[in-house]
């Protein structure tokens, strides 16, 4: 599961059976969990963060959207 980015205590990463999906991230912190997808940038589900944490997620992967959806394809590009 490459880990694509670390802002503070968040991790920002994919799984590699993730292949199939539309491209999205998945962002961790602690015990909580979120995954947006990328194009557009929207919420898919999240266990444990509040509103205000996944606007803050939100605003985060829209900083770095770009730079995500490269990681993605250059991981699973064939």
């Amino acid at each position: 599961m490459p880990t694509v980015l670390r802002v503070g205590a968040y991790r920002f990463f994919f799984y590699a059976g993730d292949k199939n999906e539309p491209v999205h991230i998945h962002v961790e912190r602690d015990n909580n969990i979120a995954k947006f997808w990328l194009n557009p940038v929207r919420l898919q589900n999240s266990g444990g963060f509040n509103r205000k944490e996944l606007s803050t997620v939100q605003m985060l992967i829209l900083k770095h959207q770009q730079e995500m959806i490269e990681a993605w394809n250059e991981y699973f590009s064939d």
